[in-house]
């Protein structure tokens, strides 16, 4: 299970993927030089840096609604649970053409159809994942409505996207091993009644 920092892993192993996998021609034309990256939503205020760029921003988390409690096998029963978690992405392409802009996030989402999980060898090692951990990156469907209210909140114009969801992330709690200590003394006080 991954540390704190397996939330940011999961978005910055996407980008290098996607950015590692870009290539210079796709089915014998030139594809458009492509800059990819992680955004925040502050990053949408005032004037949007122009240029043809894919950009993933995490927009929501959730928790998996289908492994709250759920503890891993061989996992004693007293221990505590991970924290299971759902990553809401919005995909975006910005390009100062149409063509452009389609070409970048069709193959942007053509590599994560045939790519869906990452597993060790493509998460980033910042998280702390385990041997046999693993994130599936899936399309989540936004609502025309639920799309616009994104980008409404955002001070920018809309841009062609698309909603993914990475689950399930787990975030092992701290290691604490005084709260679980077992009791090796115990004290009595005695003293005059109202007193201690």
């Amino acid at each position: 299970m991954a540390n704190v920092r397996g939330i940011h892993s999961v978005g910055d192993s996407i980008v290098t993927y996607l950015r590692n996998a870009y290539p210079a021609q796709s089915g014998g034309a030139d594809m458009p030089a492509c800059q990819f990256g992680l955004v925040v939503g502050g990053e949408f205020v005032g004037e949007v840096e122009e240029g043809t760029r894919v950009t993933l921003w995490l927009h929501r988390i959730t928790a998996d609604e289908h492994g709250r409690q759920l503890r891993r096998p061989g996992v004693p029963l007293d221990a505590r649970p991970p924290l299971n978690l759902d990553l809401h992405y919005l995909l975006t392409a910005w390009a100062g053409n149409a063509q452009d802009e389609q070409i970048t996030l069709a193959w942007a989402m053509r590599e994560l159809h045939q790519v869906p999980v990452f597993d060790l060898a493509l998460l980033s090692p910042s998280g702390g994942w385990g041997r046999d951990e693993s994130v599936r990156i899936v399309p989540e469907e936004l609502s025309t409505a639920d799309m616009m209210r994104v980008w409404d909140a955002l001070d920018a114009s809309y841009r062609l996207s698309a909603g993914y969801v990475a689950r399930v992330v787990r975030l092992d709690p701290d290691e604490d091993d005084d709260l679980f200590a077992p009791v090796v003394a115990t004290r009595y006080a005695y003293g005059r009644e109202g007193t201690l």
